[in-house]
């Protein structure tokens, strides 16, 4: 094309005026700046994401059935847990009963909330507990006269000392009620394994004990406080607990794993938004160089552009030859931030260059986690910002009047 050949011959040649050239250079590498910069603080917020709540669902149920009001379990849970099977989107129904105690091992205690799942065969399993660090989750069955098995996230098992196949205490406050009311209970426990989910507040709270022991362990009959739903698709969480409300009565509720962390959800979405709109002004200074080298290229090549005019060029091929400039710095800008952004990414990823105090971030590092949509939309927003940048340069070119510009030549 004839204007996307003058407009690579303007950008190649040498300059009177060095000035130009330098803000040419200075609009690439603000362009490559701003998209660099953009791809690696959204794979920042994409790891961030996707780490934690695979983390979460590693142990948390899609969809829960709990209680409004503290009470005696969820009754006739059997025929429940049979209808919500039958919802669209559900996989799996698994009962579960959550409750409190003090855990003491050969070195220090803490207390620990304690979870009783089911193990039987075919029964649903948390993913953290599939490959365990130590340990069998089979390994919770309790033979005749054995000690009741549990399973205790790794951080919480170093505090208490407490190793695979050696006892554990479990302090129960309200074991037992006497004539001067309730006393606390002393359970020997063994411990069948140690997991790690990779999220610090379960690594360091959270303990699994068969469900049926955990109900003989703390006194309570056949009855549950959570019956929780797991999903072939995540996303579907509200509708499934939307079509359980129906079957549930008013007495419970169907939460979603989105509700039960529903501040840190919302925190990091709307750190993506402040990190598009905080770091796009990095594009706005770009888009600001190109229009200044744009103008002062209009000037010093008004006499090319009035002799082009002359021969014969329209106005509209004048503006298209400005506007291809434009369009090359941002290419080229544009093209070295994504290759820069993407690498950095794979690196920092992989190598683990930034550290993290697990105890305020739940994880031990930095997470990048890239998108390929990411990059079409921010390398979209790059060449659209460069776009509008040449549109007064273009105009302002096509307004050089041939006579005036070469009476004296």
């Amino acid at each position: 094309m004839f204007e996307l050949f003058i407009a690579r011959r303007y950008l190649r040649a040498k300059r009177k005026q060095v000035v130009i050239s330098v803000i040419t250079l200075i609009s690439v590498i603000g362009v490559a700046a701003g998209v660099m910069a953009l791809v690696i603080a959204l794979a920042i917020n994409n790891g961030f994401r996707s780490t934690l709540e695979r983390n979460l669902l590693g142990l948390t149920a899609h969809v829960s059935i709990q209680e409004k009001e503290p009470g005696p379990g969820i009754e006739g849970w059997e025929q429940l847990a049979s209808k919500l099977a039958r919802l669209p989107h559900v996989k799996t129904v698994s009962p579960a009963l959550y409750d409190g105690g003090y855990l003491t091992g050969f070195v220090n205690g803490d207390g620990v909330q304690i979870k009783g799942i089911s193990i039987a065969s075919g029964a649903k399993v948390p993913d953290a507990l599939v490959h365990l660090k130590a340990g069998s989750i089979n390994a919770l069955h309790a033979e005749e006269g054995e000690r009741p098995g549990i399973i205790l996230g790794y951080r919480l098992a170093d505090r208490l000392g407490a190793v695979v196949g050696k006892p554990v205490t479990l302090t129960i406050p309200n074991g037992h009620m006497t004539p001067l009311g309730p006393r606390p209970s002393f359970v020997p426990l063994r411990v069948a394994g140690v997991f790690e989910s990779g999220f610090y507040q379960f690594d360091t709270s959270l303990g699994f004990m068969d469900l049926a022991t955990m109900q003989k362990t703390f006194g309570l009959g056949d009855v549950l406080n959570s019956i929780e739903l797991y999903l072939d698709e995540v996303d579907a969480a509200p509708q499934v607990a939307a079509a359980a409300e129906p079957l549930i009565g008013s007495k419970l509720a169907a939460t979603t794993w989105q509700e039960q962390n529903r501040q840190l959800l919302n925190a990091l979405r709307m750190e993506r938004v402040v990190t598009v709109v905080t770091i796009g002004l990095i594009q706005v200074v770009a888009a600001l160089n190109i229009l200044i080298a744009l103008v002062m290229m209009v000037m010093e090549k008004h006499r090319d552009i009035a002799i082009l005019m002359s021969m014969g060029a329209r106005a509209r091929q004048i503006r298209r030859i400005f506007v291809w400039e434009g369009l090359m710095i941002g290419a080229v800008g544009t093209m070295i931030g994504l290759a820069a952004g993407y690498t950095i990414c794979f690196f920092a990823d992989k190598y683990q260059w930034l550290r993290l105090d697990e105890q305020v971030y739940s994880i031990s590092f930095v997470p990048f986690t890239t998108h390929w949509v990411d990059g079409v939309w921010i390398a979209a927003a790059a060449m659209a910002v460069s776009l509008i940048a040449t549109l007064y340069p273009a105009r302002s070119a096509t307004r050089i009047a041939p006579v005036e510009a070469l009476r004296y030549e």
